[in-house]
């Protein structure tokens, strides 16, 4: 695991560069599952993508 990321002199931790990593790859990940028409089988939309956010942030908290 990363320490601390340093952005100009500012120190920032590693939690929030992989949120916003995570929130790129959701975003990607959600734009395929629309262009695919997978995205209609699934009950509770908003459910399903902060289910997929959180998937994908602890993914990348594990193997990174």
């Amino acid at each position: 695991m990363i320490a601390e990321f340093d952005f100009f002199g500012i120190f920032i931790a590693p939690f929030v560069v992989y949120t916003l990593l995570a929130l790129v790859v959701t975003m990607i990940v959600r734009s395929i599952l629309w262009r695919t028409g997978l995205i209609k089988i699934f009950w509770h939309l908003a459910l399903f993508e902060v289910a997929l956010y959180f998937c994908i942030l602890c993914l990348l908290i594990l193997y990174m």
